[in-house]
């Protein structure tokens, strides 16, 4: 068997020891393909340096072998907080008033992009399968080729990928995209996003796109396909029904009163359409007043990128809006928003899941948004709650049984909301068993294994 080779922006090295409240997504996804395939996790460790030397820091940790490297504070302020953060994810999120073009971000993406292709060339073998992910390593596959290596090199974008006439805004973006017409295999979390690259491909490059996904561009010949990440179902449904998930669904319904929990899960960012949720949620509250009291939202949002601006400012946002909801609402026995800034063990969201009866998951915009498959996976069979989905994330052409909503109304989820509160127990079962047999059928090993097959060609 080819080892695999993974490389991303961020290693998340195991560490048995340590609590991790990582809410799933990327670490989740590739320890899973490690366990199964042997190889190396290349990227990042987190840590500065003064001077970049290359240097790796090898480790073995619960079957996963990973190396990593350490960045300047320039290749941080413009390679990551800059060209990936500020220029990168809120282009391809749709939200094209918040990117910024600066040239320094631009040449420090490339040169972190490059200080990655140097580094780990000498650990590639000629039968090493090498899987890139992410936005932040767009054109790595280009300058591993420039490296000489000829191994089958694989990319898989987790986020959404922009409309051609979004994309055209960005300074440049021919040169990005002829880059990543290097790799051998472009996987996109959606048919959407997927159509959108290639229809990119067609209009400002001028190349040909097969109805299998077969990109011909000049002397290149590329694939393109979809491929829907999923949850390691096994070990959350197991973890659903442990010790610690019983622990913190005892908690919750303990503190919750006797009130119906509606939860959120989200990283603390503009994608998440958390200020929209709040609104749609303090418009449920005024026009549903004579059951209001009946309900609590728990919103658990870890902050992230807090060195951007723009994630300070949705911090402030929703600080504000928690405030003013609470005080034109509370009572001396009730308060309608518990707001959590910290992250929680897979095992404890399990249990938190399990205690709630609605679970809001309204982004503007995401490529998958696997909180909603866990809630999914976490939900007692004899009675589930109620998956209210944004039509604009990924996970919604796949869980067709949730409640949809378009997230930028407040009417639409307020009355998701009420509807959901209401929904006999036959129709809740109903959906549920719909939406079960998809995460279960459609998870992260099927996702790894795709994607793998397709990386060798078979």
């Amino acid at each position: 068997m080819s080892r695999l080779i993974v490389i991303s922006n961020r290693v998340s090295v195991p560490d048995k020891k340590k609590k991790d409240g990582a809410q799933g997504g990327l670490a989740v996804a590739l320890g899973a393909a490690l366990k199964e395939h042997r190889g190396i996790w290349f990227g990042w460790s987190g840590k500065e340096t003064e001077v970049f030397t290359g240097d790796l820091n090898m480790q073995r940790t619960d079957g996963i072998t990973t190396a990593t490297i350490d960045l300047e504070p320039q290749d941080i302020d413009e390679y990551y907080n800059g060209y990936a953060n500020r220029t990168l994810w809120p282009l391809f999120h749709f939200r094209i008033d918040l990117a910024e073009y600066e040239r320094q971000f631009g040449s420090g993406y490339e040169r972190v992009n490059e200080r990655f292709a140097t580094s780990v060339a000498p650990l590639i073998e000629p039968d090493d399968l090498v899987w890139v992910h992410d936005y932040h390593l767009l054109p790595l596959g280009k300058m591993l080729r420039d490296r000489g290596i000829k191994n089958r090199i694989g990319f898989f974008l987790h986020i959404p990928w922009p409309p051609t006439r979004l994309l055209v805004s960005l300074p440049f973006h021919e040169r990005l995209v002829l880059t990543m017409l290097e790799y051998d295999i472009i996987g996109f979390q959606t048919r959407e996003w997927l159509e959108s690259f290639c229809h990119y491909v067609e209009k400002e490059l001028g190349g040909t796109v097969d109805a299998d996904g077969v990109i011909r561009f000049e002397d290149r010949v590329v694939k393109a396909q979809a491929f829907p990440i999923g949850i390691d179902y096994e070990e959350f449904s197991r973890a659903a029904v442990g010790d610690t998930a019983r622990s913190a669904y005892e908690r919750l319904v303990q503190s919750a009163e006797g009130k119906k929990v509606l939860i959120g899960v989200d990283r603390l960012d503009y994608s998440k359409g958390l200020p929209d949720r709040f609104e749609a949620y303090d418009r449920f509250l005024t026009q549903n007043a004579e059951s209001a009291k009946d309900v609590v939202l728990l919103q658990i949002a870890p902050p992230s990128r807090e060195a951007v601006v723009t994630y300070q400012e949705i911090r402030e946002t929703l600080e504000g809006l928690t405030g003013s909801i609470n005080g034109a609402h509370a009572d001396i026995d009730w308060v309608p928003i518990r707001y959590v800034n910290r992250g929680y063990p897979r095992a404890e969201l399990a249990g938190f899941y399990r205690a709630s009866r609605i679970a809001l998951v309204t982004p503007l915009r995401d490529g998958m948004n696997l909180v909603a498959k866990e809630y999914v996976a976490a939900q007692d069979p004899e009675d589930p709650g109620v998956l209210i989905l944004s039509r604009f994330a990924g996970a919604a052409l796949q869980l067709t049984d949730a409640l949809m909503v378009n997230p930028h109304s407040g009417d639409e989820v307020s009355e998701a909301i009420r509807t959901a509160l209401s929904m006999p127990k036959e129709e809740r079962i109903r959906r549920w068993q719909g939406m079960i047999e998809t995460v279960k059928n459609e998870d992260v090993k099927k996702w790894q294994k795709d994607f793998v097959a397709a990386l060798k060609g078979s």
